[in-house]
């Protein structure tokens, strides 16, 4: 009866997981492709990095080019992405004052060591 029991516990507890909570893969079978968002350069994208947090939805970083500008979080990323300082981000640049700019993309640890492997930031001062 105990058995049974448990099992039953077993099954509970496997149908209430969900794809997100299902238990790590073993070593060795995880996949090793990362795909990473890049700037488009037509569209006044480049990288950058996060310098100074001036609160609410302003930060200023360092830009591949080697200027320091200013940029505003867009409210569709404001409460989903957190930034802090040293994060490597995508920012777009206002046309209009170029000294200004949008963030557009926040870069996750594996896919920063994936762009510093690839050359993609030897621009910047890491």
């Amino acid at each position: 009866m105990a058995n049974f029991n448990s099992q039953k516990r077993k099954n509970q507890m496997n149908q209430k997981r969900g794809p997100s909570q299902a238990p790590p893969s073993p070593e060795g079978t995880e996949n090793t492709y990362v795909r990473v968002k890049l700037p488009d350069k037509n569209n006044l994208e480049q990288f950058a990095i996060v310098t100074q947090l001036m609160g609410s939805n302003q930060v200023k970083g360092l830009c591949e080019d080697g200027n320091e500008r200013q940029f505003r979080i867009p409210g569709k990323l404001m409460k989903k992405v957190w930034l802090r300082e040293n994060d490597i981000i995508i920012v777009k640049l206002w046309d209009f004052q170029p000294t200004k700019g949008d963030v557009v993309w926040r870069f996750l640890g594996s896919q920063t060591e994936y762009l510093k492997r690839n050359g993609y930031l030897r621009n910047l001062p890491l």
